[in-house]
């Protein structure tokens, strides 16, 4: 199965060309990689956050293999949905399904389920695999598109990602995609999505996902970064490192109804 881009010349550049210099003009310079477990990173047009996005890659090695865990926006599939086969197209090219991973996966059980209609139209995947490939060519991935769980299935799907990823046969990069606090003034959202950072900058994913529900904080791919934070602790991080965090009004000049973005390397 081939998934086509659903947001491509509408979130990024569908012009090969144009793609590739976007992402390098967004790439900081003299950015030193290093190894890590996992990243946090943004998912909205590059034009808002592309910027926050291209400096959390730049900081990391990106291996032959990542899982990217997103948000269902769409409210289409599977509540833990994998796509298990095939490869995805974007300009210029089409990056594959890391299929024994993705197998494995869904061989682990609930709450995992092989299900490619979730990842159809959903973008917070898509615009991250861009870079993906801008810092590797051969990169295969693992799209998992996450509805509303409940903190027990988190639990249990962040410790099958981790007791897979320990078996598959090279580096795995985990990437959880989300952007923060929606539609709400700058002020208001700095103060909720304070938070949030907070829990994920003491590593605990418990706190993150109380914290969010208690606050009612528009964290849209919460389940996706505490799924991912368990995953990563289990495989040994023991730090996360901000990145930066922004907003789309730094774009837009308008600060009275913004949409937040956080970067974070786990390691």
């Amino acid at each position: 199965m081939r998934r086509p881009p659903a947001v491509a010349g509408q979130f990024y550049p569908a012009d090969p060309k144009r793609l590739t210099e976007t992402i390098t003009a967004l790439t900081p310079a003299g950015a030193r990689p290093t190894s890590a477990r996992a990243v946090i990173v943004p998912h909205a047009g590059y034009v808002y956050s592309g910027g926050l996005a291209a400096a959390v890659f730049a900081r990391v090695h990106v291996p032959k293999i990542a899982v990217i865990i997103g948000p269902n926006h769409t409210g289409m599939g599977e509540p833990l949905a994998v796509m298990t086969t095939g490869a995805w197209e974007l300009p210029g090219g089409a990056v594959p399904i890391h299929e024994p991973l993705a197998t494995a996966l869904v061989a682990a059980g609930p709450p995992f389920s092989a299900d490619g209609s979730a990842h159809a139209r959903e973008h917070s995947l898509e615009v991250q695999v861009p870079f993906l490939c801008h810092h590797n060519p051969d990169c295969a991935i693992v799209p998992i598109c996450a509805a509303m769980l409940e903190f027990a299935d988190c639990l249990a799907a962040g410790k099958a990602l981790a007791k897979a990823v320990r078996e598959t046969d090279g580096d795995v990069l985990l990437v959880a995609s989300t952007d923060m606090t929606h539609y709400e003034s700058r002020a208001a959202a700095s103060v909720k999505d304070a938070m949030a950072l907070a829990a994920i900058e003491a590593l605990d994913p418990k706190r993150l996902y109380d914290t969010v529900q208690a606050n009612n904080i528009t964290m849209c791919g919460v389940i996706p970064t505490v799924i991912t934070m368990i995953a990563a602790l289990d495989l040994g991080a023991d730090t996360a490192r901000q990145v930066g965090y922004t907003d789309s009004g730094a774009v837009s000049g308008d600060t009275r109804r913004v949409v937040a973005y956080a970067g974070y390397v786990l390691a």
